[in-house]
C-alpha cells in the first residue's frame, strides 16, 4: 500500500488589504499582501482506485465532506484538467476555523493540489494547477505558494515579495468564534477608494474591509483592541474579511504571555 504524503495548509494573513473597485463580475479590485504562518491544517493523502476525503481535528465539526468542500473539490478539479486516470484519499485534519480571513479552505485547497501533483507525478508547475487554483478561488493561488507575495486584481495577480524583517516574526492568530462570510462584508465596503497599497509600506496600509466586518460582528473591534493591549505586539490587523485578527510580536516570550491572555480560539505560530 502506498504510505501517505503530507503537505501542510499554512494559514494566511493579509498584512494590508486594499480595496479599490467593484467588478462587473462580482469580484473587487484589490491590492494585498499576502503573508503565512508557519502552521495551519495537516493534508495527507495516498494513491486510491477513487477520490476520497476524511476529516479530524478539533475543528472537524465545521466542516463537511460534500461538494462544497475545496479540498475535495481540488483533487476533482485537477484529475479532469490533465485527464490523469488516478485516485487519492485524502484526510484533513482541521485546526483553523472556517469563514474566518485566514484562508483555511482556500489552504485545504492548495495543500491538496500540492499533495496531489506528488502523488500523481504532476509537474508542480504545470498550467492545470495554477488554473484549477484560480477556478476554486482568489486566495488559492496565493496559498499555493504560501510566501510573502503582493496580489492584485482580485488578488490572483501576484508578484513575489521579499521583506526580511519579516521571515520568522513571531505571529498569534486569534478569532471570537464567530463565521463571517466574504460576501456580506465585501456588500458592506463603503465603495470609497482610498488609494493604492506601496506593499513595502505595509504597515502603513490598511484593511478596507474592517469597519464592514466590525458592523457585522462587533466583537471584532474588542479582539483588535485586545491584542493591541499585549506587551510586545508591534502590529496588529484584522485578515482578510474577518473575523479572525492577528497580532506581530517582538519576541516569542511576549508571543505566548499574550495567548494566555486570549479567552477564545488562538494559534501561536510565525511568519514563514
Amino acid at each position: 500500500m502506498t504510505e501517505f504524503l503530507t503537505e501542510t495548509a499554512y494559514a494566511k494573513i493579509n498584512l494590508a488589504l486594499h480595496v479599490r473597485a467593484r467588478r462587473p463580475d462580482g469580484y473587487h479590485d484589490l491590492e494585498t499582501l499576502f503573508a503565512f504562518a508557519e502552521h495551519g491544517d495537516t493534508v495527507r493523502g495516498r494513491l486510491a482506485d477513487d477520490i476520497s476525503l476524511t476529516i479530524s481535528g478539533p475543528l472537524a465539526g465545521s466542516l463537511g465532506v460534500d461538494a462544497d468542500n475545496l479540498a475535495l473539490r481540488a483533487a476533482q478539479a485537477l484529475k479532469v484538467a490533465t485527464g490523469i486516470d488516478r485516485g487519492i484519499s485524502l484526510h484533513l485534519e482541521k485546526y483553523l476555523p472556517v469563514a474566518a480571513g485566514l484562508g483555511g479552505g482556500s489552504a485545504d485547497a492548495a495543500a491538496t493540489l500540492r499533495l496531489v501533483a506528488r502523488l500523481w507525478e504532476i509537474d508542480p508547475e504545470a498550467p492545470e494547477i495554477m488554473q484549477v487554483a484560480q477556478s476554486l478561488g482568489a486566495d488559492v493561488p496565493a496559498c499555493i505558494r504560501s510566501e510573502t507575495c503582493f496580489g492584485q486584481g482580485r488578488g490572483d495577480t501576484l508578484i513575489a515579495f521579499e521583506d526580511p524583517s519579516l521571515s520568522g516574526m513571531p505571529l498569534l492568530l486569534a478569532n471570537p468564534g464567530i463565521a463571517l462570510a466574504t460576501g456580506p462584508v465585501f456588500a458592506g465596503w463603503d465603495t470609497r477608494d482610498r488609494g493604492a497599497l506601496a506593499p513595502e509600506n505595509w504597515r502603513g496600509g490598511r484593511n478596507d474591509l474592517t469597519t464592514s466586518a466590525i458592523a457585522i460582528v462587533p466583537e471584532i473591534a474588542s479582539l483588535l483592541s485586545l491584542l493591541e493591549a499585549q506587551s510586545g505586539a508591534n502590529f496588529v490587523r484584522m485578515s482578510g474579511s474577518g473575523a479572525s485578527c492577528f497580532a506581530l510580536f517582538d519576541s516569542l516570550e511576549a508571543r505566548d504571555a499574550a495567548a494566555a491572555n486570549i479567552p477564545f480560539w488562538h494559534m501561536k505560530s510565525s511568519i514563514r
